[in-house]
């Protein structure tokens, strides 16, 4: 802009002398000036709004795919519960869908709240008192959201069709891996059972509430490690215990797939 206002004047004082050539030279570098800077400001104007009004195209794009795919997820849930009545399928389908859709609000807010205490300037411990007080918060409102779920399924389906949201919201872990544990070691006992059982289902209500499968899976991570713990502790060697399980696994699939040649 400076340079074409710099070529207008010097044009506004050139002699009445000046040869028609220097005039034309003078008058083509003042519009081709004028027209960079006209490209450039339709360019600008252009990008501008793009970027505007991609934003929301963009946001209700991903919303759409999102309701997508948790629909045909809990549509996979249902279907294990045999529902006949067309009523009460409709509404289990929309408590399951609408609980992802409010766990998934709850977390995304909890992340902006998060993001706002790191963007303070606030001492160390200041910080680290605030994201706590933000975890418990969100912990807090995962709970509530929980319970209130919870009791409207139960106001619809049976307690086993219940278990069977529950284990698929969580990928049937609960149920795979408690399997597991007494395939591993048939020697456990009555007690060491009921032990592993009721941390594995205190893991699956905690990890219906995770943002992601591999939070969920992370949930009954932390609780195989206190299994774990709990075992050794007992005198199992877990490691031992393992590679013997694998051996007989393979023994089993060689067995298998004997007969099927047979």
């Amino acid at each position: 802009m400076k340079r074409f206002w710099l070529a207008t004047n010097n044009l506004l004082h050139i002699s009445a002398n000046t040869s028609a050539a220097f005039i034309h030279r003078i008058y083509s570098l003042v519009f081709s000036q004028l027209f960079s800077i006209t490209k450039f400001s339709f360019s600008l104007a252009l990008l501008i709004s793009t970027t505007i009004y991609a934003q929301p195209v963009d946001n209700e794009q991903k919303q759409t795919e999102y309701k997508k795919v948790v629909t045909e997820r809990v549509v996979k849930i249902i279907n294990t519960l045999e529902i006949n009545d067309s009523n009460k399928y409709n509404k289990v389908l929309s408590l399951i869908t609408n609980q992802y859709f409010q766990l998934n609000t709850i977390h995304e807010e909890s992340k902006e709240a998060t993001a706002e205490i790191k963007t303070k300037s606030l001492i160390k411990e200041a910080t680290e008192a605030a994201l706590k007080m933000q975890e418990e918060k969100k912990v807090s409102i995962l709970l509530q959201q929980h319970e209130v779920f919870i009791a409207h399924l139960k106001e619809q389906l049976t307690e086993t069709q219940v278990d069977k949201v529950k284990d698929g919201m969580t990928y049937k872990v609960f149920p795979i891996t408690y399997s597991a544990y007494q395939d591993m070691i048939p020697k456990l006992t009555a007690e060491q059972k009921e032990k592993i059982y009721n941390w594995l289902k205190e893991a699956r209500e905690l990890a219906m509430d995770a943002e992601s499968s591999d939070k969920k899976h992370a949930v009954f991570g932390k609780y195989k490690g206190k299994i774990n713990n709990y075992l050794s502790a007992a005198g199992y060697d877990m490691k031992k215990e393992g590679e013997e399980w694998q051996k007989r696994i393979k023994e089993r699939a060689a067995a298998e797939k004997g007969q099927q040649h047979s």
